[in-house]
């Protein structure tokens, strides 16, 4: 997973990543300001995907964004620089479906205690609309782009936040189980995580627009059924990595067909 309540991370975007955004339209005089900012952040998007096609060589392949160690005894495991664009231009295509689809309002989108793709989205997509709701406070840095969480107490947040993202990621906390843990210990891993799973899609519903919504949830393979039972959601073919190269398969989980995006739902049983 991303987060947890015990995070240990920092932000520190520094100005050395990779600038590939293109800044200049000059030839679109007729599109709006708002359309312009889209384009740009789809011309950024496609320019880091190219990246990885044709200089795979250069940090193996992937364009990283600093963050502080992950420490695994507080359940930190961040996302694969990979993992994090891949997530992060999924958000951004649904972000410009609904744009297209009502052009007067702004989507938003909320992230549930995967800070790491909230880095990605502000820095790749930076007129884009970003929550993160966090239990780390260190995060108030990014002022009205945070709000408090705490999984334990799901409704507990300003009503202003009540039926207001067309967009939601959410990583629960989940509690890695290694190979040398014993059954006793995985069992109480277990429930843990299903009890976090449980209290988090309470929140979902709390924060989604009921008129339409687009839900994203990364979590463990094991959490396939109650995936399904709390939120109704499949499986997609992507799996997404860690930079720790966690040893658990991890899975991204969606409430809409994403079609050939993700690997497309994968059905199997």
């Amino acid at each position: 997973m991303d987060s947890t309540q015990t995070h240990e991370i920092l932000p520190k975007i520094q100005s050395e990543t990779h600038k590939n955004q293109q800044e200049e339209d000059d030839d679109s005089p007729t599109l709006s300001p708002f359309a312009l900012d889209a384009l740009k952040e789809f011309l950024a998007s496609q320019s880091i995907s190219k990246t990885f096609e044709e200089n795979p060589e250069e940090n193996n392949g992937e364009i990283e964004l600093p963050l502080l160690s992950e420490d695994w005894r507080l359940s930190q495991f961040w996302y694969s620089p990979q993992t994090a664009i891949t997530v992060a231009s999924e958000v951004f295509t649904l972000f410009s479906q609904l744009s297209s689809e009502e052009p007067d309002v702004l989507p938003s989108v909320a992230c549930i205690s995967c800070p790491t793709l909230f880095i990605y989205l502000k820095r790749l997509y930076p007129t884009m609309s970003v929550q993160l709701l966090e239990y780390d406070t260190r995060f108030e840095q990014y002022g009205n782009d945070f709000t408090f969480y705490d999984y334990n107490l799901p409704e507990d947040l300003p009503q202003k936040m009540k039926h207001t993202y067309q967009i939601i990621v959410a990583d629960p906390p989940y509690l890695c189980i290694h190979i040398l843990l014993t059954s006793a210990l995985f069992s109480l891993s277990s429930r843990k995580s299903e009890e976090c799973l449980k209290k988090v899609a309470q929140t979902i519903p709390f924060l989604a627009k009921p008129e339409k919504n687009f839900l994203l949830l990364l979590t463990g393979e094991v959490q396939r059924d109650r995936a399904a039972k709390f939120l109704g959601l499949h499986p997609c073919g992507f799996r997404p990595e860690h930079s720790s190269k966690l040893g658990n398969e991890f899975r991204v989980y969606t409430n809409y067909n994403p079609g050939e995006r993700l690997g497309g739902w994968d059905l199997e049983e």
